[in-house]
């Protein structure tokens, strides 16, 4: 995530448009960290969300409303005090820091034209929201931080407002083409990190940016740059933050699949693999963001518990199964009992009384072996001593090796229902993948419980030439798709070897195009286990090819003919229905 100064000069650029000469029509404080304030402008009524929260700092134009306490807090009824009614008359931003000013002329007690300063900091577990006089003095804050929090700068009633320089960092916007080079040079980190921990508002993935335009290796220190290579740095970064300058913002969100990894004002182009939406304002790139994140993130502590059971389960069984391939490792000398006993019937009559072993011919392999013999018994008797060890680890390898397949199919599912909760979005999700390991006997149904049917569709998309392609997203839609919905000569499509989702494609009866196979392939690969990798190898087959076994488990599937593909799991630019 870079909310950088870029972001905040963006927010800026988009605030003096929105609220400049706006009044401020009411406050409230919904949570103990943020403020909401309605502003009536020339654009209209709108309303600013502020937060300060250590975990989520956020400042952005919304359309959603938030009820007020009961009881207003201390600091939102300060505010309402000094600044209810009044009006904007200035939004900046010093220099490139993450930090917004907001200038509010308004009438104090006596009707005398007052300005007071309204600051907020985007500084992650240090931003704030600052109240101070227009000299400059701390009027009051959402968070005080007194000498004890903090030894660089205490926020408090009284104290005089200042913006902490502890790294010394120069204004990105005014540095000349010497000093840039010099304090990249002086720092023994890589260049990338020496841009970001120089210059004021300059995020790391700016930094990366920056290096990748100019075509310089990110990772080796500056100092080791020539003159020319130096300046050639200067002249993009230079280039890249003119459009800060002339505002000229392109508010965007880069997507992995779904996920979204980050936003921007300005453009990013060294991530290839990643998706780009672009949107109007900065603001609806951030209400858009934090809302699928916190949805994303919501849901993963929603699935922890079921988390928890599959990997409790999964780590039973994986143990469950070294332990069988060790001991089926204890068997693999069974043949041998076999042959010494049939030896024995075959050459016995030769062996003397008490004799302790027996050298005879293997007329398997055609080699002398030396037999050990028990001197107590009959050549019989130890024949038949070795024919009940070879029947013993005979029966032992089959039920084994019986035990064993079933505790890798085990394997396999529980890794499918992990495969499965990755891809989970919503709350029918996680209630099918319960219901699912209920099923299963993984969770105890509860005797007050009724299985229920859950209304959750599979995922849908269709290709570039219009062919309607499903997703499972759990076992239970996966079987759904391919023996319910899927016709005999759609294709169905999996990730080898690999737990994930089946993919159908529905043909209508005719020849799939080669890209249709292609992007059906790049969501087998996205929606499994292998997501991420440049080269998954994916199984193609027409569905009237997969079969079922009797009994076998939720999702689970056999074919005996099918074709095959090697793809990455990119789906960006695949249309979601």
């Amino acid at each position: 995530m870079a909310f950088d100064g870029i972001v905040v000069a963006d927010l800026v650029h988009e605030f003096r448009k929105e609220l400049l000469n706006g009044r401020i029509t009411k406050i409230v404080q919904p949570e103990t960290d943020e403020l909401l304030l309605t502003i009536k402008s020339a654009a209209g009524q709108k309303r600013l969300l502020i937060c300060a929260d250590a975990s989520l700092p956020l400042i952005c134009l919304t359309d959603t409303n938030k009820p007020a306490p009961m009881t207003a807090p201390n600091f939102c009824m300060l505010l309402r005090k000094h600044i209810g009614g009044g009006r904007i008359t200035d939004i900046s931003q010093p220099k490139l820091e993450r930090i917004i000013r907001f200038t509010i002329e308004h009438l104090n007690e006596l009707g005398d034209l007052c300005r007071k300063v309204l600051i907020v900091e985007i500084m992650g577990k240090h931003s704030n929201i600052i109240f101070c006089t227009e000299d400059g003095k701390i009027i009051d804050s959402i968070k005080h931080v007194s000498a004890q929090m903090s030894s660089v700068r205490e926020v408090l009633p009284g104290r005089d407002y200042f913006i902490p320089d502890t790294m010394h960092k120069a204004d990105p916007l005014s540095v000349s083409g010497e000093e840039f080079s010099s304090l990249l040079t002086e720092k023994p980190v890589p260049a990338s990190k020496a841009i970001y921990t120089s210059f004021t508002g300059i995020s790391p993935v700016t930094a990366e940016e920056i290096c990748s335009l100019a075509g310089v290796d990110s990772s080796v220190p500056a100092k080791e740059y020539s003159e020319d290579v130096l300046f050639h740095l200067y002249t993009q970064f230079q280039i890249y933050l003119s459009a800060v300058k002339e505002e000229c913002f392109c508010p965007a969100i880069y997507y992995d699949g779904r996920e979204p990894k980050e936003f921007s004002s300005l453009p990013l182009y060294h991530f290839p693999g990643y998706s780009r939406q672009e949107f109007s304002s900065i603001s609806e790139v951030l209400k858009t963001y934090y809302f699928t994140k916190s949805q994303i993130m919501r849901i993963r502590q929603k699935s922890a518990d079921l988390r928890h059971v599959v990997q409790t389960a999964l780590e039973r069984s994986r143990k469950k199964y070294d332990l069988q391939l060790r001991q089926i490792k204890d068997t693999e000398g069974r043949e041998k009992y076999r042959i010494y006993g049939e030896l024995i019937n075959t050459y016995g009559y030769n062996v003397s009384e008490g004799a302790k072993q027996l050298e005879a011919l293997n007329y398997y392999t055609n080699e002398m072996i030396s037999i050990p013999l028990d001197s107590t018994k009959t050549p019989q008797e130890n024949a038949q001593r070795y024919f009940t060890k070879y029947n013993k680890q005979k029966r032992t390898f089959e039920a084994l090796s019986k035990l064993c397949r079933e505790t890798k199919d085990d394997i396999t599912y529980l890794e499918s229902i992990q495969t499965s909760l990755d891809i989970a979005l919503t709350e029918n999700d996680l209630a099918e993948i319960k219901e699912e390991l209920t099923d299963s006997g993984y969770i105890r149904r509860k005797f007050t419980r009724k299985k229920v049917k859950i209304k959750n569709a599979p995922l849908h998309y269709i290709s570039s030439d219009g062919y309607h392609m499903y997703v499972g997203k759990n076992n239970l839609q996966n079987d759904e798709l391919t023996f319910d919905l899927a016709a005999g000569n759609d294709w169905w499509f999996h990730a080898k070897q690999a737990p994930g989702s089946h993919v159908i494609v529905k043909t209508n009866g005719d020849e799939l195009p080669d890209t249709t196979f292609e992007e059906a392939g790049r969501l087998a690969a996205y929606y499994s286990s292998m997501r991420g990798s440049e080269k998954v190898e994916i199984d193609y087959v027409e569905k009237k090819h997969v079969k079922k076994p009797k009994g076998a488990k939720p999702g689970f599937v056999v074919y005996y003919t099918n074709y095959s593909l090697v793809i990455d799991s990119d789906i960006s630019g695949i249309q979601e229905s």
